[in-house]
């Protein structure tokens, strides 16, 4: 019951992961530490480092201290009172979470007194709180439910009228009854610090007190979500989720996100054949206990347009088949084709274990011309080439950052909640060559042209000279400036500056750093699904799209064959001839590679729909059909193919160990000046960035309502 205090993050790490890691029971006379102070917790004596809060330390003694307002990744506003406890020459309990320790201290948790103390705070906030827990959704997992049973009185002395608030509108995502909140402010903190949107705020004073948005501003954030995990009580809870299951009948699967490049740990909730709702789980090195909106509300999208059987292209209309017609189809019109103008293009939520059957499949058909979605310059011969080098959790030891094409809080936004976290500590700085973007932090914007890079290269500019002194610099190249025509060029260049700047590669440290967007791209990297060292063929006439939506249509020629291999009939399966149903990342064991090279893996919290199949069983009865047996059979087998090509494969959640001083530059066939030609925004939608979300109604609210989503780079 008490693992869920602070919020329903399933797989939560000690509450004060540092001080626990510093503080030990002493065992000895000397001390462990040398800033440390010895303190005594009902009647036990323990080492705890010096500066931290009573509660941290009754929290390393394992004692668990209540609390509402109190959460350790958001400042301490002391104002809930639920963490009373006694302290040894005090005349009254003191509020733990905003008390420091002192050498000496003798802290009681048990007394009569803090019994007393928490009976009455809880008797106060009960006072005005309804008795919604039937009808209310956070009912079965609310912190109110939980410590009123384990710490209030069985009375209450209130016999007045309970105060109602009017409810506020904070988009289409968070339903708001206001009645039930209990001025936690976490919310508040959260918009504030994490989201870097100063939304929220309260009005008035006393019982006229009220959280909200001050003039009915929506709460304008790609991670708005979050704030109804922190919610204790039943004020924020989720709109989608509104009156559809109780947790208990539920059952939860851990999983990994796919609707960007960061891989974020997350629950998967479901009841039956249907996904109720999708919830974060922790994972301090990725992101820590956050999750977008995209990916904790786009789970409705995995229900609708789905394709639930083959499909072929008969005189122009598409008709239902079987499995036999639908491979017969493709191996006539695949007979009658030379191995060189063939096409593979991957998208963005392809797996590894169908990037490295199609590969090998391709390969043993004659072809070498495998593509990704986005037409990026990058070279996958040398890994650090091609990922976030200075990884996620890095982020907080950078001192200067320079993002290059790039807006994180659109393109990945636990990666931005990570930068503004660095921000906020006071020792990043952060400068933006791109469009001029509103990334919710405080920022530098120096130009949008990308002959900023080249007098960067050379060492001329205040911006190069900031990045001389500093110690350790992050540089961080976006996808709206690899897919530009001058692509290669800014790759070259940001390639090139650790000779002018010899702080960002080191043997420790590696500050340059690529931003993917798609979950699919860092290990079709890894696995070589790139153009070979042929030239790509211009006009193919067999084409196989796996998984790709977001292709560019002039890469298909209107006579071309094309196979499409997917979960949604989105735009791919539109101009296909042959359509082959696939499971879903909810539906399968699949494999992943974040942003940073992270190896991570799915896990099936469903059965895929009606006639769909895992995406490398299909590519392997294909192979069988065509005469080009792969020699795998069993997923075991196909991952053992995959530790085969890259050996990291087989090492889940880990990051590389190295970082590359040496970086292999591709030298550009046709390279373009790097002229003032402007950078474009990547994403014109956050919200509708894939074939996923963009089946989902709920993201198709958020996109209409939401201004985030409308005009992503202007500025607020």
């Amino acid at each position: 019951m008490l693992g869920r205090l602070s919020g329903r993050v399933v797989g939560r790490a000690p509450r004060f992961p540092k001080a626990a890691a510093a503080c030990r029971l002493l065992s000895t006379s000397r001390p462990l530490f040398d800033e440390s102070v010895k303190v005594s917790v009902n009647g036990a004596e323990y080492d705890v480092p010096k500066g931290c809060t009573v509660l941290q330390a009754c929290e390393v003694a394992g004692i668990h201290i209540p609390r509402f307002c109190y959460h350790d990744r958001l400042s301490i506003a002391g104002n809930c009172r639920m963490c009373l406890v006694e302290v040894e020459k005090t005349p009254k309990p003191v509020a733990s979470c905003a008390f420091p320790v002192m050498p000496n201290m003798k802290i009681k948790t048990d007394t009569p007194m803090v019994k007393r103390a928490r009976e009455g705070v809880m008797e106060f906030l009960l006072a005005n709180h309804p008795l919604d827990c039937p009808i209310c959704d956070q009912g079965g997992e609310c912190d109110l439910q939980d410590q009123a049973v384990a710490f209030g009185n069985s009375t209450s002395r209130f016999r007045e009228l309970k105060r109602v608030v009017e409810d506020k509108y904070l988009g289409p995502l968070i339903k708001t009854i206001m009645t039930r909140c209990i001025h936690c402010t976490r919310c508040i903190r959260f918009a504030k610090e994490i989201a870097g949107v100063p939304d929220m705020g309260t009005t008035g004073r006393g019982a006229g007190m009220e959280i909200g948005t001050y003039i009915g501003k929506k709460f304008d954030s790609e991670l708005s979500g979050n704030a109804i995990d922190l919610c204790p009580v039943g004020a924020l809870t989720s709109k989608p989720y509104a009156f559809v299951a109780r947790p208990w009948e539920l059952v939860g699967v851990e999983s990994v996100d796919v609707m960007d490049a960061v891989g974020s740990a997350i629950r998967v909730d479901v009841r039956g054949p249907e996904i109720m709702r999708i919830l974060p789980r922790l994972n301090e090195d990725v992101n820590e206990e956050w999750i977008s909106d995209k990916t904790r509300f786009s789970y409705d999208g995995l229900k609708r347009q789905r394709l639930d059987s083959p499909l072929i292209r008969v005189n122009g209309e598409i008709v239902e088949a079987s499995w036999q017609k639908a491979f017969s189809v493709i191996r006539q019109k695949a007979a009658s084709v030379k191995g060189n103008e063939m096409l593979a293009i991957a998208g963005d939520l392809a797996e590894a274990e169908s990037l490295v059957a199609l590969k090998d499949l391709f390969n043993r058909m004659g072809s070498g011309n495998l593509e990704l979605n986005d037409a990026i310059p990058l070279n996958a011969d040398v890994r650090s080439n091609y990922l976030f080098n200075s990884t996620i959790a890095g982020i907080e030891e950078a001192d200067v950052l320079v993002l290059i094409g790039s807006n994180p809080r659109m393109e990945a936004p636990l990666i931005a909640a990570r930068m503004r976290k660095a921000v906020r500590a006071g020792g990043l700085r952060v400068f933006n060559v791109g469009p001029e973007a509103d990334l919710a932090m405080p920022h530098t914007h120096i130009a949008n042209k990308a002959s900023v890079l080249a007098d960067l290269a050379k060492g001329k500019g205040e911006l190069a000279n900031i990045l001389k002194s500093a110690k350790k610099p992050m540089v961080v190249l976006g996808m709206g400036a690899l897919t530009a025509k001058n692509g290669q060029s800014v790759l070259s260049a940001v390639q090139s500056l650790p000779k002018a700047f010899p702080t960002l590669k080191s043997d420790a440290w590696n500050g340059i750093n690529i931003l993917h967007t798609a979950a699919s791209n860092a290990a079709a990297l890894d696995i070589g699904f790139v153009q070979g060292v042929s030239k790509p063929v211009a006009q193919p006439k067999f084409v196989y799209l796996l998984n790709a939506d977001d292709y560019d249509d002039a890469r298909i020629p209107a006579d071309a064959f094309v196979v499409y291999q997917g979960h949604h009939g989105d735009k791919g399966a539109n101009r296909a001839d042959v359509v082959l149903p696939a499971s879903a990342f909810t539906e399968d064991s699949m494999t992943f590679v974040n942003t940073e090279g992270r190896v991570q893996r799915t896990n099936a919290a469903l059965q895929p729909v009606t006639l769909a199949r895992e995406g490398w069983q299909i590519i392997r009865a294909l192979s069988e059909v065509l005469g080009y047996t792969l020699p795998y059979s069993e997923q075991d087998a196909v991952r053992a193919r995959l530790a085969e090509i890259a050996p990291h494969f087989a090492q889940l959640e880990q990051t590389p160990t190295a970082s590359f001083t040496e970086t292999f530059v591709a030298p550009a066939e046709k390279e373009v000046p790097l002229d003032d030609t402007p950078f474009n925004p990547f994403f014109d939608n956050f919200f509708m960035t894939n074939a996923i979300a963009r089946s989902s109604s709920v993201m198709a609210k958020a996109s209409r309502d939401l201004p985030v989503s409308r005009n992503n780079y202007a500025t607020q």
